[in-house]
């Protein structure tokens, strides 16, 4: 992934014990862009938690930190952002969203992206 192409973080958090607002601060920090969205606005640094389903462009991964009860909503929102991949956080795997978005050929797989950027893997 170049780091001019944004991460969407969908569970973004203000507080900062939540591992997506360490995801969130980890990504801008190696200078990937990110675009926020939780269940209540609000800021991580300068970014804004935005709420819904936004119009969002040009969404290279997006790095989902919601249970998979949370994520059924999301479904079809994903598919019609046609990211490059999805990453599923501890926590948030989800084999049935899995295998649907991979049905859509869009890649998916579970992994961390806080392990990912510690191993410039991501």
């Amino acid at each position: 992934m170049q780091k001019n192409e944004i991460t969407l973080v969908i569970g973004a958090s203000e507080n900062p014990e939540r591992y997506s607002n360490r995801a969130a601060k980890n990504l801008v920090a190696r200078g990937y862009p990110v675009k926020l969205l939780g269940n209540k606005v609000g800021k991580i640094n300068n970014d804004t938690i935005e709420v819904g389903f936004p119009d969002f462009k040009n969404i290279h991964t997006v790095t989902i930190y919601l249970n998979p009860t949370h994520q059924i909503p999301y479904y079809q929102y994903i598919l019609d952002l046609k990211p490059k991949r999805v990453l599923f956080n501890p926590g948030a795997e989800n084999p049935e969203f899995l295998n649907y978005l991979l049905s859509h050929n869009i890649p998916a797989e579970d992994a961390c992206t806080l392990v990912l950027l510690s191993i410039n893997d991501y």
